[in-house]
């Protein structure tokens, strides 16, 4: 299976208040306040790591090291949040770059 690399999607701009995420989708310049999405800690650290350029393995790395969970735990966690941002369109998923350093 090849490891998907998450990017953020177009469309969405996010903001940190209170030290919670909250992203709002755009669409033709307004911002649409009923799909709002607010995240916990945890999905604010991965959020704000999703650059399209770090794999799920270093993401679950920083989650694990970050919040001190064991690796597999950290890695199946953000497996599966990226999984559901990216079923609610707010991440796409791309092959890793062969050129890139691991």
């Amino acid at each position: 299976m090849t490891v998907l690399i998450p990017r953020k999607a177009d469309g969405f701009v996010s903001r940190t208040i209170a030290g919670d995420v909250i992203i709002v989708p755009v669409r033709g310049g307004v911002g649409d306040l009923e799909a709002i999405f607010t995240l916990n800690s945890v999905g604010a650290t991965i959020w704000k790591l999703i650059d399209g350029g770090t794999p799920l393995e270093r993401l679950a790395a920083a989650v694990s090291s970050e919040y001190e969970i064991g690796a597999a735990s950290a890695a199946a966690d953000v497996r599966e949040f990226v999984e559901l941002l990216t079923s609610k369109g707010l991440l796409v998923g791309q092959p890793p770059d062969p050129g890139a350093a691991p």
